[in-house]
């Protein structure tokens, strides 16, 4: 077990965030770096294992909306989530097809990808996950399914946070599952919150709070809740009793609990996007997330403008 969790951290998968490393390697890295004591900072790319998933336009899958078979991984693989089901690593991508011009404009759905040691791949040859003709094509249609969020429960359930995307509005859906085969789509996570204030405004990006039990990521509790963070222009914060239906924190004006906002002349001067599920430490909760860069005096000028770093 330690084998392949020391092989998942080197291929970078979002999995990454249950990996342990000896307190005295830490130390070191965080010495070297300036990094905080409770900061984990001693990622590692594996040399020649990079991209260990590509774009294949040979296979074809039938699209039921379009009632015609799409080369649906032919543009774009990429914004992943990774998981452990039946003792292999799985990943969750997205991916896009040709039929539109652009990041967005196009029909994106998920496949599936696993392996025994983190680093080499095999993958299904159809999608997993995507829009069809059940209650959610409204939403889905003709955007698609986007970047997954993986968590799971002690029992062995799979809640995924994803985006729905109909080329008109971004929202944060959830589904669940037990194999990451056939799942249940449940809609929107803020639909039932405040009246459905929220259930039409702009949401991505999921990151389920969880614990090491016995070795193993799963969903914790806070106070008798679930709770996530959430966001992309900013960090914001939910609760859930029963990991379907999310109520946002407010202030005490009505706004959303903004934890983490982009910063100027920074990396995160951009965007702070949140990224896999957040783990609990005996130093507090640790979320890593997607920076990016804004371009002219907003950025910082060590790094690309629009580049994307984690924070």
């Amino acid at each position: 077990m330690y084998r392949m969790k020391k092989n998942i951290l080197k291929t970078g998968l979002l999995l990454a965030t249950i990996v342990l490393v000896s307190c005295n390697e830490k130390k070191q890295v965080e010495i070297e770096a300036g990094f905080p004591d409770w900061a984990w900072a001693d990622f590692q790319r594996p040399d020649r294992i990079n991209p260990i998933i590509s774009p294949n336009p040979a296979t074809s899958f039938y699209c039921p909306l379009t009632e015609d078979s799409v080369n649906w991984e032919s543009n774009d693989t990429f914004n992943p989530a990774a998981t452990i089901y039946d003792g292999k690593v799985v990943v969750l991508y997205r991916a896009e097809d040709k039929s539109g011009e652009g990041i967005g404009q196009r029909t994106s759905r998920l496949g599936y990808a696993w392996s025994e040691d983190g680093l080499h791949f095999q993958r299904k040859s159809t999608p997993v996950f995507y829009p069809d003709n059940d209650s959610q094509k409204e939403l889905e249609w003709p955007g698609g399914c986007e970047d997954p969020r993986l968590a799971m429960t002690e029992d062995g359930m799979y809640v995924m946070l994803y985006t729905q995307w109909n080329r008109k509005q971004a929202r944060l859906a959830v589904a669940t599952t037990y194999d990451l085969q056939k799942w249940d789509k449940h809609g929107p996570a803020f639909t039932k919150a405040y009246d459905g204030r929220f259930k039409d405004d702009f949401s991505k990006s999921a990151s389920i709070i969880t614990k090491l039990v016995d070795g193993k990521q799963v969903i914790a509790k806070i106070d008798g809740k679930y709770w996530m963070y959430w966001g992309e222009k900013f960090v914001n914060v939910a609760t859930s009793e029963d990991l379907v239906n999310w109520t946002p924190m407010l202030t005490e004006s009505g706004d959303f609990l903004k934890l983490i906002e982009p910063r100027k002349g920074k990396f995160d001067s951009s965007l702070t996007e949140c990224g896999p599920p957040a783990i609990m430490t005996d130093k507090g909760i640790l979320l890593l997330y997607n920076g990016k860069n804004a371009d002219g005096d907003e950025g910082d000028t060590l790094y690309t403008a629009n580049s994307y770093c984690a924070g």
